[in-house]
């Protein structure tokens, strides 16, 4: 998929994601999400912390969590999320719309991952809906499979081949896990959905 492609999905899914947040009540706003130690608020600043990351900060904060990069963001998600209140974190959603920023060292894909996931793990445990779209999901799985960090997907899933029932994606060799590709991407990075279909 084309850079510019990538990033209208990003746009897309940023200004779909920034539309539920603006409707969310206060009790909303401070439940936990799926991502362990972080609420619903924490993990919507995080996703619109990638167009505002600047390099000094962003070493600092690495210095403070002393080189351990899943520490770095869980503090900073935590952070942004005890600083903003959820009008903030909206407001900042419609300020960077259409924004092409991404941190150092990230590419056109990861922010994509980043606003595909995250929105599942925000939505879920407020018992909402919104669907992944399925070619994006899969640039963002084949993104995933293809790094080793930090999800270290092949490792963990290790003699399994996962198959997508609703676009022609796999991966791996092994016993099948055949689900919607993006139930695939959620079980990628580490999250474990519930409706995966095993052979």
């Amino acid at each position: 998929m084309e850079s510019e492609q990538i990033w209208r999905y990003v746009d897309v899914e940023r200004a779909a994601l920034a539309d539920l947040l603006a409707g969310l009540t206060e009790a909303e706003w401070s439940t936990p999400s799926v991502c362990p130690g972080w609420t619903v608020r924490d993990v919507a600043a995080h996703v619109i912390s990638s167009p505002q990351a600047r390099v000094l900060p962003v070493m600092g904060g690495m210095v403070r969590a002393r080189g351990d990069f899943n520490r770095f963001v869980f503090e900073e998600a935590r952070r942004a999320g005890a600083k903003y209140s959820g009008e903030e974190i909206v407001a900042q959603y419609r300020r960077f719309a259409g924004s092409r920023r991404r941190p150092l060292g990230t590419t056109v894909v990861d922010p994509l991952l980043d606003v595909l996931i995250h929105t599942q793990d925000i939505v879920l445990p407020l018992g909402r809906r919104h669907e992944m779209p399925a070619e994006a999901a899969v640039v963002a799985a084949d993104r995933i499979w293809a790094k080793s960090f930090p999800f270290k997907a092949r490792k963990r899933l290790s003699g399994s081949r996962l198959v997508a029932s609703d676009i022609d994606w796999s991966v791996g060799s092994g016993a099948e896990i055949k689900a919607p590709i993006a139930e695939l991407l959620l079980l990628l990075s580490g999250r474990q959905p519930e409706r995966l279909q095993r052979r």
